[in-house]
């Protein structure tokens, strides 16, 4: 693991990519630089709420149920790990990775990540309520009813991953982007965007919160696919 290295370059200043308010430049999400030091790996026994790992690695380990509320994990890498149910509130996950991580209700509420890369994620019913994320990368992957409601989300970049009924309610949205990724029934009530890339998604698929796209840029293509979702919001009639 010592030579683990994710490394992604930012594309903030993008003057290429145009779009939103009079045609204004879309600042580009600041991508992790991830890179692990040389890992130990878990000594064994359960996480512990308000733990504090550095520089540990967990290993195809069934990690359900357990509690590491509260707990600090300072490049950790997290691979191949079962989280059904694992109790992780307010946990702060600094400079890691975590692959292939799988599971149905995985409490993150309020948790902060940063510097981290997702990637392959097999995750139901995660709960991110109230999680701060920057510098984050979702890259692969399936998650069903991700709740992000309430959460601020800053310089994150999904990619390649399919998001079955996310919820952004009443979140906020900075520098986010949405890559080769599927958004089905994604719901945006009462969320602030700015600067929010939906451009790039393969998918795209609103179940609410169309009146909150102000902050977003989309194509000409989405323009189409969503025009009877806007008519609706506005209160016109299509007919003919």
């Amino acid at each position: 693991m010592g030579g683990m290295a994710r490394t992604g370059a930012g594309r903030t200043g993008d003057t290429g990519r145009t779009g939103g308010r009079a045609g204004a430049a879309v600042k580009g999400a600041r991508r992790p630089e991830v890179r692990l030091p040389a890992l130990e790996p878990f000594g064994g026994g359960g996480l512990e709420p308000d733990g504090d790992y550095d520089g540990v690695e967990w290993r195809d380990l069934d990690l359900a149920g357990q509690d590491g509320g509260g707990a600090r994990f300072m490049d950790c890498a997290l691979t191949g790990c079962a989280l059904d149910g694992t109790r992780l509130r307010r946990a702060r996950f600094l400079d890691s990775v975590l692959t292939g991580p799988r599971g149905v209700g995985t409490d993150l509420a309020e948790a902060t990540l940063r510097d981290v890369e997702l990637l392959d994620a097999r995750l139901g019913g995660a709960q991110l309520y109230g999680a701060v994320l920057e510098r984050v990368v979702v890259r692969g992957g399936k998650i069903d009813y991700l709740n992000l409601r309430q959460a601020r989300l800053r310089d994150v970049v999904f990619e390649g991953c399919v998001l079955v009924e996310p919820d952004f309610g009443g979140a906020r949205l900075e520098r986010v982007e949405f890559v080769d990724c599927a958004l089905k029934a994604a719901d945006f009530t009462a969320a602030t965007l700015t600067d929010v890339d939906l451009r790039g998604a393969a998918e795209l698929g609103l179940a609410g919160g169309v009146d909150r796209l102000s902050g977003a840029v989309i194509s000409p293509a989405q323009l189409l696919d969503l025009a009877a979702v806007l008519a609706a919001e506005l209160g016109i009639r299509v007919e003919g």
